[in-house]
């Protein structure tokens, strides 16, 4: 017994110097020190929100504090490095721990990590956070410990106070060198809890990330769970990105037709006094699986898609040329598989989603 005792105690003496080994070998870098894309005004404060810290105090005298809650998610936002480390970690500290009975922790909460493959990007591994605020997570281990480029995507339910990537003792981890993605160009996507991400896996699965990979692009992630309501506030920031290729108006799902009526027009305006010549991509409500046995859900939706199409009619007859819609029939399939809840969307309904927007999207950035 006492011998066997003696083992258990060398042998947990040994993990845990192989465990200190394995830490002192690990050296980590502030991520803030690598490019950050996905924002809507570049450099703008708070560093991981998605939101300017002057619409802070605008949007909370309009009573719509929640909005400015939900633009310190860092929905969208991405980073790009290089490394030739065949380890990758990161250690990040989450403002909320934000956790929800329909979309998994790593994808409210963690990272994901994309490796560039000749000219295509793939998954390469994820941080799935372990406690509710800090995270130290191993997501890339074994690599061929050559340079490789990498995207690591931010949370798409959560804000970041701080970040740090961790790679092998002496190994190199720098800025990116492949010019990706482009400068300009970047499409701009306003809307709901689903552009948001819900429910993506983890975060490169949520549409905004699979459009931006297939384009090359920027894509700003706008959108705001539960308050995608036609602000104007939130216009006149879409307004002041830099090089704008197209907008995106996929505000439906939070609208009911009174408010479609009342404020689309406008917001549309504020778009497009600043941008003559930007097009603008109009979407219905996607046609949720549910609505055959909810008429509740039915005639709202019904209605809601109806006040979209007299929006866009309503411009067209006006004289708008550059404006496109995408109606909701073919959005996100007819098999009712494509939801967690009948509403958001799982990873099938993000990349259906995808499949329909991209082709229009593509035209309309070349």
């Amino acid at each position: 017994m006492k011998r066997h005792l003696l083992h258990l105690v060398a042998c947990a003496a040994l993990l845990l110097a192989g465990g200190l080994l394995s830490a002192q070998e690990i050296v980590y870098t502030d991520a803030a020190a690598f490019p950050l894309y996905g924002k809507a005004l570049d450099g703008s404060a708070p560093h991981y929100g998605r939101l300017p810290a002057a619409l802070e105090s605008e949007l909370k005298e309009l009573g719509r504090t929640p909005v400015w809650d939900l633009g310190r998610d860092a929905a969208g936002l991405f980073l790009r490095f290089r490394s030739d480390s065949p380890v990758i970690k990161a250690r990040w500290t989450n403002l909320y721990g934000a956790r929800m009975n329909h979309m998994t922790p790593t994808g409210s909460s963690g990272l994901d990590l994309y490796i560039l493959d000749g000219k295509e990007w793939r998954f390469a591994g994820s941080g799935r956070p372990t406690g509710k605020i800090s995270s130290d997570e191993l997501i890339l281990d074994n690599a061929d410990g050559t340079m490789h480029e990498y995207i690591l995507y931010l949370p798409l339910y959560d804000g970041l106070e701080k970040l740090e990537i961790g790679t092998r003792e002496g190994a190199v981890i720098e800025g990116p060198a492949v010019p990706w993605p482009a400068k300009e160009g970047k499409v701009v996507m306003y809307g709901t809890s689903i552009l948001q991400g819900g429910c993506a896996n983890r975060p490169g699965m949520a549409f905004t990330s699979i459009i931006s990979r297939r384009l090359g692009c920027e894509v700003v992630n706008l959108g705001f769970s539960g308050n995608g309501q036609l602000d104007a506030p939130i216009a006149r920031l879409m307004a002041q990105v830099e090089h704008p290729a197209v907008f995106v108006m996929d505000e439906v799902p939070n609208c009911n037709a009174d408010r479609i009526d009342e404020k689309g027009e406008q917001f549309f305006r504020i778009l497009r006094d600043a941008h003559p010549d930007v097009p603008v991509v109009f979407v219905e409500n996607p046609l949720y699986t549910h609505m055959e046995y909810n008429r509740k859900m039915h005639d709202e939706v019904i209605s809601r898609n109806a006040a979209q199409k007299r929006l866009f009619q309503k411009l067209k007859k006006a004289g708008e040329k550059r404006i496109y819609y995408v109606p909701a029939d073919k959005l996100i399939g007819t098999d009712g598989e494509a939801t967690i809840d009948g509403v958001h969307f799982t990873d099938l309904g993000m990349i259906r989603y995808a499949d329909v927007l991209t082709p229009l999207l593509r035209k309309l950035t070349r």
